[in-house]
């Protein structure tokens, strides 16, 4: 069971860290379950204020990527139109072109809704895009560190027994 429970909290972790940046993938969440089965194998020296830590985190990362893109986009003299089609944006970017569109869709999605808002002020329809794409890099490179921080965790507890376990088996 705890070889499953390993090999399940490496998958987890490296699914959350490729789900930070595909967005039809929870990738903080992923790498949390990773840690957790980490956590429930025999061998973990992990202790449970590391657990609470890394929730508390995780749930502080994914609520800065929920509203990060709304606050940036008002920040940035944008309406609510702009706000939906950065939202817009992002998904209809990782469809139409998998790995340029999910850069560039929240900023010609808010770009474009703004211009919709407004059709006279293309500068601030500018502007308003470079927010929201600031807010999208800054979202994803703070899932990003969360992400690695707890493949990071799950590695060094898990790397003395995997160690060990290759060594007698090989």
């Amino acid at each position: 069971m705890d070889i499953t429970l390993s090999i399940s909290a490496f998958v987890l972790a490296i699914l959350g860290i490729a789900g930070c940046i595909v967005p039809a993938l929870p990738g903080t969440i992923l790498s949390y379950a990773g840690l957790l089965c980490a956590y429930f194998t025999s061998w973990s020296q992990m202790g449970a204020a590391a657990i609470w830590i890394w929730l508390a985190v995780c749930v502080a990362v994914s609520a800065a990527d929920y509203f990060l893109p709304a606050w940036m986009t008002k920040r940035f003299g944008g309406s609510r139109a702009g706000s939906i089609g950065a939202t817009v944006g992002i998904f209809v970017g990782f469809f139409l072109l998998p790995p340029i569109g999910i850069i560039l869709g929240p900023f010609l999605g808010a770009v474009v809704g703004e211009l919709i808002n407004d059709r006279r002020d293309f500068a601030k329809a500018l502007v308003v895009g470079c927010g929201s794409f600031l807010s999208f890099i800054v979202g994803t490179g703070l899932k990003l560190i969360a992400s690695i921080g707890i493949f990071i965790h799950i590695l060094v507890d898990t790397w003395p027994t995997l160690r060990n376990w290759v060594a007698n088996v090989f």
